[in-house]
Order: C-alpha cells, then sequence, then structure tokens
C-alpha cells in the first residue's frame, strides 16, 4: 500500500497562494478560507487583492495580501519571512502565477518568450526556494506547483507558454526526490482548460472546458488525497493527452494539426 503523505491542515500553519488577483488562485484563496485558513494571497494587482480581502471577510478564515511580482526574488524571499511572523509557518503553498502568451512560430516575439520564462518559470521558483527554507524546520509542508496539460506536448501557440509548463513538470518531478527525504510534500497540479481570461482568446476548440470553480474542487480534492503527486484533470481529457504523448510523431502531430484547425492554417 502507497505510503500515506502529509496534508497540510489550517491548524498547522497558513496558505499562500501566488496569482491570486483572478481565475483559479483568486477561486482557490476564497475556498480555502471558507475552510478556516489564514490565507496570504500575492498577485502583481494590489486593488485586485484588497477586493479579494474584502470579499472574505465573512468566512471563518481569512484572507491577507502580500503583493508582489513573482520575478522579484527578493520581494518574495521578504514576503516569506512576513508571512511567517504574522500569519504563522507556511503549511500549504500554491505557485499559480503564471501568464500565457500565445506565439505562433512565424511571428516570434523574443520578449514573449523572455516574459513567460521569467513569470511561469523562474516566478515559480523564487517563491519554492523561500517556501521550502521555512517548511525545512518544522519537517512538513505541502507545495502544489500550476503547470498545465500544454506541457504534455506540443500545441499550436503555445511554444512559449508550454516549454515553461513542461519546464514545471521536470522541476516539480526532480524536487520530489529530495522533498520526499524531508516531510515536505509537492504535487503537481495539471489542469486542462478552464475559463478564465487566459484562456478566452485562444484560437482553437477547447475540449472539456471546465469552470473555474470545477478546477477549485479539483484541485482541493488532489490537495486532500493520500498519496497522490499529480492532480490533473479532467480526466477523459488528460487520458486522452497522455495516450496522445505515446504516439511516434508521425502521428502525433498530423492529428493534432487536424483536430485545432492547424491543417487549414496558411502560413503568414
Amino acid at each position: 500500500m502507497p505510503k500515506r503523505l502529509y496534508v497540510a491542515d489550517p491548524s498547522e500553519g497558513c496558505a499562500w497562494i501566488t496569482g491570486a488577483s483572478s481565475g483559479i488562485g483568486r477561486a482557490l484563496a476564497l475556498d480555502l478560507a471558507a475552510s478556516g485558513w489564514r490565507v496570504a494571497v500575492t498577485a502583481r494587482s494590489t486593488g485586485d487583492l484588497e477586493t479579494l480581502a474584502e470579499d472574505a471577510r465573512d468566512l471563518s478564515g481569512s484572507i491577507h495580501v502580500f503583493a508582489g511580482d513573482v520575478t522579484d526574488t527578493g520581494l518574495m524571499e521578504r514576503h516569506c519571512r512576513s508571512i511567517s511572523e504574522e500569519l504563522g509557518p507556511p503549511a500549504l503553498v500554491i505557485a499559480n502565477a503564471g501568464i500565457y502568451l500565445p506565439q505562433e512560430g512565424l511571428k516570434g516575439d523574443a520578449a514573449a518568450f523572455r516574459t513567460s520564462f521569467d513569470v511561469n518559470l523562474m516566478g515559480t521558483v523564487n517563491v519554492l526556494i523561500p517556501a521550502i527554507a521555512a517548511m525545512k524546520e518544522p519537517g512538513r509542508g505541502q507545495i502544489g506547483v500550476v503547470s498545465s496539460v500544454a506541457g504534455y506536448r506540443g500545441l499550436p501557440t503555445s511554444a512559449a507558454y508550454g516549454a515553461t509548463k513542461a519546464g514545471l513538470i521536470n522541476l516539480v518531478e526532480s524536487l520530489k526526490f529530495d522533498l520526499d527525504l524531508t516531510g515536505i510534500r509537492i504535487q503537481l497540479i495539471c489542469p486542462g482548460f478552464v475559463d478564465t481570461p487566459a484562456t478566452r482568446d485562444n484560437p482553437f476548440p477547447m475540449p472539456h472546458l471546465l469552470t473555474v470553480e470545477e478546477a477549485v474542487r479539483e484541485i482541493r480534492k488532489g490537495l486532500q488525497h493520500p498519496t497522490r503527486f499529480e492532480i490533473s484533470f479532467p480526466k477523459a481529457f488528460v487520458r486522452q493527452l497522455k495516450i496522445l504523448k505515446l504516439l511516434p510523431d508521425r502521428f502525433y502531430f498530423p492529428l493534432v494539426a487536424r483536430s485545432t484547425g492547424w491543417n487549414k492554417k496558411r502560413a503568414g
């Protein structure tokens, strides 16, 4: 039987969520606060975070604003120290901050690639390093890193975004070996298509599209699971994509081009 792993509880510390001003991060912060958590929230928009904290005013838990850009390494270190001092040690950290900047191969923008890498990859690292350091002393903690099924294999318009999400998958898998030795649990969160501002302009069909509330339910269920490493959903869509991962290239590329309509697109 698989070993039962640590599941964070609000009595043991606080939660810290990045990318909390909208979408999954915002909804997850409210859901955790409704369950009694003291939740630290980080994003660039102070106003949106203050509105979020106000929306949680009548919940059993509370939301506390620590605004800032995850690409600022020093600020994330200071935030982690401040969160520990003001709210207690971080028992649960959700590294959710990310951006989606579509990139077509014939119209590449180096700045968009750099921004994507800085926010999605290095922004996550900037949060993980101080969070892991804070969890080492008590010898426990739970970390969820939000990647995406877009990291499984290459997809149209996803050269920047998908590369960062593939990097996060490898990052989390690699960190797991060391964190397993310490009592710190790290999990990989790979949503499919979720109806957020980041996905509404996608120029291709989005099968199995979920609401933000549905995504949060799946994430909470996965975080509570005693042995689960990857929290991926919706199951039917994830199953299809994992089968696609195994296809030889000569089948994969034509199939994805047809299913996304890219085989009918003209170069330009």
